[in-house]
């Protein structure tokens, strides 16, 4: 038990090396660390009441949702039914009241029509109702009725790409752990630690990024288009920057090409008059589109359209076929690149508009780290007396074990780029206070063998045999809990349990591994007659 083969000597003193090496940039300004080697730049990040940064709360109106599933079903349906064989007629498609109605124009085809419809109808998650009631009123009209299962799981799919796109986008900022996390139905909760002006936020997640390309409808009168009317089969959009004064523009209602075929999108100048702008790539699909499309319309006007607004309205001189194009508007470099971000992560889903803004201070964050620091060094200042005082020599090698437990507890943290928050620097406190007890269970436990008349060696042998069972077996009920909170915790729970796990494997290891290896030493070296324990 007290016999350590050199090979075990070294990979024991070799692990605590190491983990107290990785501490040591948590400590140094990062302007250091970037010079140093890629794999010595590993460091504890701060979270947003450490560092400060932004916080927003952002929530998703269902409505969106709904509308988004009427128009891709009423879509859906015109293709279905065109494409079938035979043919089915169909009349306007309704959307009053939130439900789908349209009259099939032979009554002979309402029973075909209904069961080329039903398919297209999904279940709802594990409710077993469908997304779509489908029912025939007047034996010629066919009513299409979103359920509630089918909204409810219409938004929780919403959500959950919302929740990934904002994540790719805040990645693209180039910040570090952000906090991402759902809360509720249709809220989504983001915190950015060192982003300490919010709006560069709000502006990238406040956009849709729903690009769609159009053809202008240059039959529409100005006129009317002006009061909002447009002819049949075209829509009146935005276009503050209309060149001809009018903030509107018709255009027709079919998407020609749309973002969700972009490959890449990037921030450029434009050639003529070198103001920002914006390259865009499409994938194979989407160019061949694009080529077609400006092919069959040269000499027309294109719109460009990004969430319901009109950017641009070129006119198409000549085909594009090399698969991209160029956004241009009254873009700044700033507006430009979010603009490119936005679409390289994709579209929202949904649009969030923010209901919470919060913005922590870094002074905030400092007087938290310096609170914390007292509380640890006050936290292992006691530890340290108490079990100098209880247990003299031993009580020396347990402190070592602690202070080197604090550094390979920060060394693993910067390995797996972890977040330190305010709740993780009372899990470190709480490993600190902690940290001795299975030096505590050890040394009671030698003191014991000692009075049974065992002598030093066997007492130490047998102290560390018996009592290391019953640490392991607390410190994996310990673990449990950790793990559990970890699992169903977010946000200061997570922090705090992140904390605690790592502190859980690291002190049983310098307790246990440790102070046994430096114990042994000393027997060898100094044979003691007795032990002042």
């Amino acid at each position: 038990m007290l016999t350590f083969p050199r090979w075990k000597i070294t990979l024991i003193l070799l692990t605590l090396g190491i983990g107290i090496l990785c501490a040591i940039p948590s400590f140094l300004p990062e302007r250091i660390t970037n010079q140093w080697p890629k794999a010595m730049q590993v460091r504890v990040n701060l979270g947003l009441d450490l560092s400060g940064g932004s916080h927003l709360l952002l929530e998703a109106s269902t409505d969106d949702v709904t509308k988004a599933r009427l128009t891709n079903m009423e879509d859906q349906i015109r293709t279905e039914l065109r494409r079938g064989d035979p043919r089915i007629a169909i009349g306007d498609i309704s959307r009053r009241d939130g439900k789908l109605s349209f009259m099939v124009r032979n009554p002979a085809q309402v029973d075909a029509a209904v069961e080329r419809i039903r398919p297209l109808t999904q279940g709802a998650g594990m409710t077993g109702q469908r997304d779509f009631d489908v029912t025939v009123v007047d034996s010629s009209t066919i009513v299409l009725s979103p359920t509630d299962a089918g909204i409810a799981a219409s938004v929780n799919s919403a959500m959950e790409v919302a929740t990934e796109v904002i994540r790719k986008r805040i990645d693209e900022l180039g910040t570090r752990e952000p906090s991402i996390v759902r809360q509720g139905d249709n809220r989504i909760v983001v915190q950015v630690p060192g982003l300490q002006d919010p709006k560069q936020l709000k502006d990238l997640l406040g956009q849709t990024a729903k690009l769609e390309f159009k053809l202008v409808d240059f039959t529409a009168n100005p006129a009317e288009v002006a009061q909002g009317r447009a002819p049949v089969g075209s829509e009146v959009l935005p276009y503050p920057t209309n060149p001809s004064g009018v903030p509107f523009i018709a255009v027709k209602r079919q998407v020609m090409v749309s973002g969700d075929e972009l490959t890449d999108a990037t921030q450029v100048y434009e050639q003529q008059g070198n103001l920002p702008a914006v390259s865009i790539r499409f994938n194979a699909s989407g160019g061949r589109k694009f080529g077609k499309v400006t092919s069959e319309n040269v000499n027309r006007p294109f719109a460009i359209i990004l969430d319901g607004k009109v950017l641009s309205a070129p006119n198409i001189n000549e085909p594009i076929l090399g698969g991209t194009a160029q956004i241009s508007g009254s873009f700044t470099v700033e507006s430009a690149n979010q603009l490119a971000i936005a679409l390289r992560s994709g579209k929202l889903p949904v649009a969030l508009k923010v209901v919470e803004e919060r913005t922590v201070g870094p002074q905030l964050g400092a007087d938290s780290i310096r609170a914390g620091i007292i509380a640890s060094v006050v936290a292992a200042s006691a530890v340290a007396i108490f079990m100098f005082l209880s247990y003299g020599r031993f009580g020396m090698y347990a402190n070592m074990a602690v202070v080197i437990n604090i550094l390979v507890i920060l060394g693993v943290m910067g390995l797996l780029n972890a977040t330190l928050t305010l709740p993780g620097i009372a899990g470190f406190v709480l490993t600190i206070g902690t940290a001795v007890d299975a030096n505590v269970l050890i040394y009671e436990r030698i003191r014991e063998e000692r009075r049974r008349g065992r002598g030093v060696v066997q007492s130490v042998e047998f102290g560390y045999k018996e009592a290391t069972r019953t640490i392991f077996e607390a410190n994996v009920t310990h673990a449990i809990a950790g793990g559990i909170m970890l699992a169903l915790g977010s946000g200061p729970v997570k922090g705090f349990a992140i904390v605690l796990l790592i502190g859980i494997a690291t002190s049983v290891f310098t307790a246990v591994t440790f102070t046994r290896l430096v114990v042994a030493t000393w027997l060898r070296r100094a044979r003691p007659a007795d032990l002042n324990i």
